[in-house]
């Protein structure tokens, strides 16, 4: 089995490589390699790839600066799934595509399920509906994650950020008022890798291609999930200015930016754990594993 993987230096390009290695051949590519607003060379990898399955974690994921840029956001996060999508149709491959808690406007009380409508309040998030669509329409098979708040020991993420900040200050603001659940990159990996591999025993015929939400279980909110891994990080010996009891929570009126974020970001994995057959891990054992590995002991 041949499989093609964008944006293999990010979060989830980079878990994807570790996780598929088992499953087949991997092709990973990055933005120098494929650049994903470049719609005809991205047909032309595709082409001359030939992959059964096309893994597409790579988008513009840059929320604020996305308000300034919406033709790139669009070209690489709308256009670009679905000439994957028309790709792999045309090659008899699938398509698995990552999406985000950014196309609902948060103001749900509860999880959003898959079928719940959409309303995007900012150019990322609308730009990735439109992805979702454009992938849809194209006639590939394929599987959507929606997920959230990912994080990672690979890359760039907000984790990594407190645990900077936390070296450096002694007090902290941070917006309490957002909910979702921080899913690591790895566990998005070794989910797509399993469907991978039940898509090839079972065959395409028998396989439930579609839209699923894929984040880990429970909830939080961005000021309790800096003090859980100020915490942890102080658990596992490392020396920090910043503890716990100082980071301060704020409403996100406090704390403006150029793209409007939903405040609930929390989404239900009922129709995953029912299809597939598996539990989702709490999303503080996914913290717990990424600070081990990237907190070093004094």
């Amino acid at each position: 089995m041949r499989i093609l993987v964008t944006g293999k230096h990010g979060q989830v390009g980079f878990e994807l490589q570790r996780a598929l290695a088992p499953v087949g051949e991997v092709c990973a590519v990055d933005q120098l390699e494929c650049d994903l607003s470049d719609a005809a060379a991205l047909r032309a990898l595709v082409r001359s790839f030939k992959p059964h399955v096309i893994v597409n974690p790579a988008a513009y994921t840059a929320v604020d600066k996305a308000e300034s840029e919406p033709e790139l956001a669009h070209a690489i996060n709308a256009v670009a799934p679905g000439v994957m999508g028309e790709e792999a149709a045309k090659g008899n491959a699938w398509v698995v595509h990552y999406s985000t808690d950014y196309v609902f406007d948060g103001t749900k009380l509860g999880a959003y399920a898959e079928e719940d409508l959409t309303n995007p309040l900012s150019i990322y998030g609308r730009t990735k509906r439109d992805g979702e669509i454009a992938l849809q329409a194209s006639g590939a098979r394929h599987v959507i994650f929606r997920t959230s708040w990912v994080v990672g020991a690979h890359g760039s993420n907000f984790a990594k950020t407190i645990l900077r900040l936390a070296v450096e200050r002694e007090s902290l603001n941070v917006v309490a008022d957002q909910h979702g659940a921080p899913t690591s990159a790895a566990l998005l990996a070794d989910v797509t890798a399993h469907l991978i591999r039940q898509g090839q025993h079972e065959g395409d015929e028998d396989f439930p291609f579609g839209l699923y939400h894929l984040v880990a279980s429970g909830e939080t909110n961005w000021c309790d999930y800096a003090r859980f891994v100020v915490s942890e990080a102080l658990a596992l010996g490392k020396s920090l200015k910043l503890s716990p009891d100082s980071i301060r929570a704020i409403p996100s009126s406090d704390y403006p930016t150029a793209a409007t974020r939903p405040s609930n970001s929390r989404m239900d994995t009922g129709k995953l754990r029912r299809t597939f057959g598996f539990e989702l891990p709490d999303w503080q054992s996914g913290i717990r594993h990424i600070l081990q590995q990237v907190v070093v002991k004094p």
